[in-house]
């Protein structure tokens, strides 16, 4: 028996070979990079919905640089501290596996690291490079794992559900979330926007204690290149012209600062 439950059915599903069935008769096979695609057509907003393509490849790029290794360093670090082994962590909103990856290595084995993401490109990439997590392709306000399951759930620049996240955990299990600080890509933003606004404080989720948080930053030097590949992979991503994009591509040097709250919420039992 697998941890995960039908999208369709809520039924626990069982692997047979190369795939995973419910006793009501649905089937979902394993893709070749070895991750599930437990997104029924039915659920899908758009023909590929999530970060296309192009957004997918300017995060692998700028995250392989190691800018954010800091983040993940720290969010690794604090997920190992509050899991406990007999259950699993969920990484909602996983994209190409960057964190999930250091997720399930500072674990080392203690319980398994899911990675969940509605795009099907970051979560083939991330299936197909990482083996020491499960990549499953699946909606983040309705994640087909069964009810605490998981210990932790981790949300890094990703919508939280709260009611979701609190039925995955655990009584007493954490959510770790990673959202923007006050300063986060001001410099970016200054491209785009008359007024740049701070950041605020993430509101504590309902049904949640907020427990901890650390407020992590960084000054980075970045090349033009790598400057564009951040402001591809954010937000407000949209909001850049092609002309501005080409602009910043062809800077020497770009500095912006890398701001992050890290918070740690816990489950009201």
């Amino acid at each position: 028996m697998s941890a995960y439950c039908c999208p369709l059915c809520q039924q626990p599903l069982t692997r047979q070979g190369n795939s995973l069935s419910c006793d009501t008769g649905h089937q979902f096979d394993y893709a070749k990079e070895g991750y599930i695609n437990l997104l029924p057509v039915q659920y899908k907003k758009s023909k590929q919905p999530g970060d296309n393509q192009d957004m997918v490849q300017a995060r692998r790029r700028f995250l392989s640089a190691g800018h954010y290794q800091f983040l993940r360093q720290a969010l690794a670090e604090r997920v190992a501290a509050l899991h406990q082994s007999e259950t699993g962590v969920i990484d909602m909103g996983c994209g190409e596996g960057y964190y999930t990856h250091e997720l399930a290595n500072q674990l080392e084995h203690r319980g398994q690291v899911y990675g969940i993401d509605i795009a099907k490109p970051a979560v083939r990439y991330g299936a197909k490079r990482y083996n020491n997590c499960e990549f499953a392709v699946a909606s983040s306000k309705q994640i087909p794992l069964s009810a605490g399951s998981a210990s932790v759930v981790t949300s890094v620049f990703a919508p939280i559900f709260a009611e979701e996240s609190a039925r995955l955990l655990t009584p007493q299990g954490y959510l770790v979330v990673a959202s923007p600080g006050p300063k986060h890509l001001a410099e970016l933003k200054e491209i785009i926007y008359n007024e740049v606004r701070e950041h605020q404080q993430l509101d504590t989720p309902t049904g949640f204690t907020r427990s901890a948080e650390q407020l992590l930053s960084r000054t980075l030097t970045l090349t033009g290149e790598q400057a564009r590949d951040l402001a591809l992979m954010t937000p407000f991503a949209w909001k850049f012209s092609v002309e501005q994009l080409a602009q910043l591509a062809a800077r020497a040097e770009f500095k912006v600062q890398a701001e992050f709250y890290l918070s740690e919420f816990q489950k009201i039992s």
